[in-house]
């Protein structure tokens, strides 16, 4: 097949490639090159490439932080991004389709672990609403494309993603970079002590993104379509537990301390993995092995100035 995939150059974009089977063939394409907001260019585009199959992974991300402050901005791009890629996509006809949500589109008190069910049945954490409400319309729109043209498009749900190829600015990452690059520059410099936000006490699932990306090659060649998948571990770790586990792999051995001035984010995230498993899927990297792996693979990065976002 050749399949398109929006997104190549972020960290489950690269991935993807990094881990595409030989069988199939990959498109890809810059900003300069195609407008992936305009339906009507993705529609052309993929139609003049003969493309097969779209994985979705185009988005704009970032941390607690960003996406509190940038709420207009995480839900308008995203929102633009996913109906130019869908639409055109759906109006080419395109026989498959994965979009990548986010576990933020869930309820902030859903219950745990967290079931595809859950969406759409409660109140969610307002610190991340506009990415979700974004993430949330294109779970929706794949559903209703599904149903009324017949065409593959399902969603898979990520829980909190780490490795290789990360964001590691210091505004707009996410948890495990963020941590990441404190615990090395503490190191580096000999700091006594590293602060870190919230109370430490909120639970949290990770998962390395090389577990993520097989998992879309892997739903791509099973028989879905309209559905909702949750793609995740199954485990999860408070943030303090978390945190050690960062500084252990780093090799930092200062004191930690929690700042209960910032905001913890929702209580407990963890995601019910039972469908994804019912399909034959299920992930490979345990979280210290990962780690380790990551941060092999960062301080190679950072040598070379390889690193995005520092």
């Amino acid at each position: 097949m050749r399949i398109f995939v929006a997104g190549h150059k972020g960290m489950v974009g690269s991935s993807i490639l990094r881990l595409a089977p030989h069988e199939h063939e990959i498109v890809t394409v810059t900003r300069n090159e195609v407008d992936l907001t305009n339906s009507r260019e993705v529609k052309s585009f993929l139609q003049g490439n003969s493309v097969d199959a779209v994985v979705m992974a185009a988005a704009k991300v970032g941390g607690i932080g960003a996406n509190s402050k940038f709420q207009k901005a995480f839900l308008v791009e995203n929102l633009n991004l996913q109906n130019g890629v869908l639409v055109g996509a759906s109006d080419a006809g395109i026989a498959r389709l994965i979009f990548l949500g986010s576990s933020c589109v869930y309820p902030k008190l859903a219950p745990q672990p967290i079931s595809e069910s859950s969406l759409l049945t409660g109140t969610l954490e307002p610190t991340n609403e506009g990415y979700a409400l974004a993430k949330i319309a294109g779970v929706r729109l794949c559903k209703a494309i599904f149903d009324e043209q017949s065409l593959k498009f399902f969603s898979l749900m990520p829980t909190n993603l780490y490795g290789p190829n990360d964001n590691f600015d210091k505004f707009a990452s996410h948890v495990p970079a963020a941590l990441m690059r404190k615990f090395h520059e503490a190191k580096v410099s000999n700091d006594p002590e590293v602060f870190v936000w919230g109370t430490g006490k909120p639970r949290r699932e990770f998962m390395h993104v090389d577990d993520m990306a097989q998992a879309c090659w892997y739903m791509l060649d099973q028989e879905v379509g309209g559905e909702l998948i949750n793609i995740g571990t199954g485990e999860d770790v408070t943030i303090a537990e978390f945190a050690d586990l960062i500084a252990k792999v780093v090799g930092y051995g200062g004191k930690i301390i929690y700042d209960s001035s910032k905001p913890d984010g929702t209580p407990r995230k963890l995601l019910d993995v039972n469908k994804a498993h019912s399909y034959g899927w299920k992930h490979l990297i345990e979280l210290e092995d990962g780690l380790r792996q990551t941060y092999a693979w960062f301080v190679d990065a950072l040598a070379k100035g390889e690193v995005r976002g520092y």
